[in-house]
């Protein structure tokens, strides 16, 4: 091992061409894992590792840096596991696009999405009334509830999943059409079927892919999954709205504002 070793050539798309360097110093107090993995990540914050940018296989990364393979194995692992790079079978590991930060409020991913620059979009997989179980009674706090409106959709943004959204509806709120829920955020048209939206109640969590939200996703089975249950609530204590959705934690995460409460 030389008391420094560069970053060979990246194996990327023909309009991004590598030429970056990397430097190792085994000298430093910092393991040499963690020096490859700052400045990778340095590289992809700062765009000079674009999204979608491919990079060499573990083999040449470490021939080139004089590295052992466990070493670049481990500083490719952590980027993957801040969300940075991923591992996509027969591809090899790429760069991702920079994560959806979502602030928490009463809103719809879809308006958020908008809000933040990119171009969402939906694929309306369920839209129909069905039996009311005792499950989508209860979480829409309607005893006896015959019937609920189902909704299942997949949210992407700039073409790219990032959520499986869930919902029940009260069968008496008026029907979103498909092409209003591939064009709009489900807010949005509750408020514009004269829905007064009050208040919410949500819980987060985090769960591994199954092989559905896998195929879903683009994901790999075991991924890992952020997780959101709310219960939204109309000016007059209506539940109107009971959604449980997945997130693909490798794109996607929640933003929460503190302030300080009494001594």
């Amino acid at each position: 091992m030389t008391a420094a070793g560069r970053l060979p050539r990246v194996n990327s798309s023909p309009a991004w061409d590598p030429a970056r360097e990397i430097v190792v110093e085994p000298a430093r107090p910092e393991p040499l894992y963690a020096q490859v993995a700052r400045q990778l990540q340095a590289a992809i914050e700062d765009g000079r590792l674009p999204a979608g940018t491919r990079l060499a296989n573990e083999i040449d990364l470490a021939a080139g840096l004089r590295l052992s393979r466990p070493t670049v194995r481990q500083a490719i692992q952590t980027l993957v596991n801040q969300g940075l790079l991923v591992r996509k079978r027969g591809v090899g590991t790429q760069v991702v696009r920079t994560k959806v930060a979502r602030p928490l409020r009463l809103s719809s991913l879809f308006d958020d999405l908008a809000g933040l620059g990119g171009t969402p979009g939906s694929a309306v997989l369920v839209n129909r009334l069905e039996p009311a179980g005792p499950d989508a009674a209860a979480r829409l706090e309607c005893p006896g509830l015959g019937e609920v409106r189902r909704l299942r959709r997949i949210r992407t943004v700039d073409g790219e999943p990032l959520a499986v959204m869930n919902n029940y509806l009260p069968p008496d709120l008026p029907a979103p059409a498909d092409e209003e829920l591939r064009g709009h955020g489900l807010y949005q048209l509750l408020r514009t079927a004269g829905v007064r939206l009050h208040s919410a109640q949500q819980s987060i969590g985090a769960r591994l892919a199954t092989p559905e939200d896998a195929d879903l996703l683009g994901e790999q089975p075991g991924a890992a999954l952020l997780t959101m249950a709310r219960t939204t609530y109309d000016e007059t204590g209506r539940v109107v709205e009971y959604g449980w959705h997945v997130y693909r934690a490798s794109r996607y995460s929640f933003n929460l504002s503190l302030t300080n409460g009494p001594a």
